[in-house]
């Protein structure tokens, strides 16, 4: 598989919102996310904003579905998402419903596995109920916690490579990762290379972090590019 960058639009003001991506798809980058932030701020009309603005482009709405799955995938579909996101320690029911909603309406659907004791388990119980991508992901409050109280904050390279070997479709893996260890996930076999919270937008105050973020994401893109293809499901188990 080609190596994808995907930005995570965190923000919640739609205009910045829409800068931001049209920024993103100057540098090279291949899919935006609306992220829980904007979901949250802006919903259906922030993806439809998204979709009018940015026709063809793959968007992915982070929903972070828990409950009520396929009303909120089908929602999402309808405003113009390709990608709906739904934990993996929701109910397998809900999962079920989501994985049926992105089958009658063309929408893949990402598993999130934050919040599994064993993560490895966690991303091959997302494959087998169908789900399309996991995102392999240790979670902000998690790390605040753990890094609070003294203790080495975990990192989503930890498992990704045992992750990557355990299922079959292209792996994710966000959470706490420098702009350096982001670029790499793909020499682990994980493809899909995230770029947000605090990498492009502020983590405390969900606003486009400073500097040259066009500059710095143009060579993100060329170098994720640059490693060619990724191979999905051929990793031993």
């Amino acid at each position: 598989m080609r190596p994808i960058v995907q930005i995570s639009l965190d923000l919640t003001d739609r205009k910045e919102a829409l800068e931001t991506a049209a920024l993103a798809m100057r540098a090279g980058v291949d899919w935006l996310e609306a992220g829980t932030p904007f979901i949250l701020a802006e919903g259906v009309h922030g993806v439809r904003a998204l979709r009018e603005r940015f026709p063809g482009v793959p968007i992915v709405a982070d929903l972070k579905i828990m409950d009520g799955g396929y009303l909120e995938a089908e929602m999402m579909a309808k405003a113009g998402a390709t990608h709906v996101v739904v934990m993996g320690r929701a109910h397998a029911e809900t999962l079920k419903c989501v994985v049926k909603a992105g089958r009658d309406y063309g929408v893949k659907i990402m598993g999130d596995n934050l919040g599994f004791p064993d993560m490895v388990a966690g991303a091959k119980f997302i494959e087998d109920l169908g789900c399309d991508f996991v995102i392999h992901h240790i979670g902000y409050d998690e790390r605040r916690g753990i890094a609070a109280a003294g203790r080495r904050m975990p990192s989503p390279l930890d498992d990704l490579r045992a992750v990557v070997a355990a299922v079959n479709v292209p792996v994710q893996a966000v959470g706490g990762l420098t702009l350096e260890q982001a670029v790499c996930t793909p020499e682990f076999g994980a493809p899909l290379v995230v770029i947000g919270a605090p990498l492009a937008v502020d983590a405390d105050a969900f606003r486009t972090a400073d500097g040259n973020l066009e500059g710095t994401l143009r060579i993100i893109c060329e170098r994720v590019h640059g490693y060619g293809d990724v191979p999905v499901g051929k990793f031993p188990r």
